[in-house]
């Protein structure tokens, strides 16, 4: 594939964690990767060096998807270069954990912001270029909190379980466009957001008796995006069976 024929993914939160390894598992399919981030420069130019390493053109973008102004700016900016999105991979999240009567209104607006109203944000003007173009494939990073809830995160599952709501919606909307839309709930998975966990209690609870790694997350991204093209709107849990 040569790289005027390569295809263009972006992914959002990918300096590092699951959406870093989720870049590195399609720039190994042959796409071009633009990746987003929020704040940690150094740590977002060594994954654009490793993405480039693959052989195929790197780069990313520093800015608030949650903020609507910066994604649509920003997104306009990546299709006059590229010209198309071919894939994109909303994968930034935060966390902000605490029980109901403690939760502030800091915690929750920051929390559905970041990881529910940027999937509207930076779904919008990217699906409008994909109908365009008559195809595309749009992945939205759920978890499996938005499928059975979480004491302590309120916030968390809300945004979570609205991901799916959004998934399944708009893949109704746009599959006659050939664009599909899947969302991954992703169990416990061994990364930043887990490494302060005592995890032998929820290991206990997994049927598979082990965590999950990042490229567990990346290969499902890598299927659903080049290899699934018949299926749209579903969910798909990768939790070692915890939610059976």
């Amino acid at each position: 594939m040569n790289t005027s024929e390569k295809k263009v993914a972006l992914i959002t939160g990918a300096s590092r964690g699951i959406g870093k390894e989720c870049a590195l598992e399609l720039a190994k399919a042959g796409y071009n990767i633009v990746i987003t981030y929020a704040g940690n420069d150094d740590a977002a130019n060594k994954t654009v060096s490793e993405i480039k390493a693959l052989n195929v053109e790197a780069e990313a973008y520093k800015f608030d998807v949650s903020n609507s102004d910066e994604c649509k700016e920003n997104i306009g900016k990546i299709l006059e270069k590229h010209g198309q999105i071919d894939a994109l991979v909303n994968n930034a999240g935060i966390t902000r954990d605490n029980l109901m009567l403690r939760m502030t209104d800091e915690a929750w607006n920051s929390v559905i912001n970041t990881n529910l109203n940027s999937m509207f944000y930076m779904t919008q003007p990217i699906v409008k270029a994909m109908m365009k173009k008559r195809q595309g494939v749009i992945i939205n990073m759920s978890s499996i909190v938005g499928v059975y809830g979480n004491a302590g995160q309120i916030n968390y599952s809300a945004a979570k379980a609205g991901v799916i709501g959004f998934t399944k919606s708009l893949a109704k909307e746009v599959a006659s466009r050939n664009i599909r839309v899947n969302a991954i709930a992703p169990g416990f998975i061994q990364t930043d957001m887990t490494k302060d966990l005592d995890t032998s209690k929820i290991v206990e609870a997994i049927p598979l008796k082990k965590l999950g790694d990042v490229s567990d997350i990346a290969k499902t991204v890598k299927f659903l995006v080049t290899d699934a093209p018949y299926i749209t709107g579903q969910v798909i849990c990768v939790d070692g069976g915890l939610v059976i």
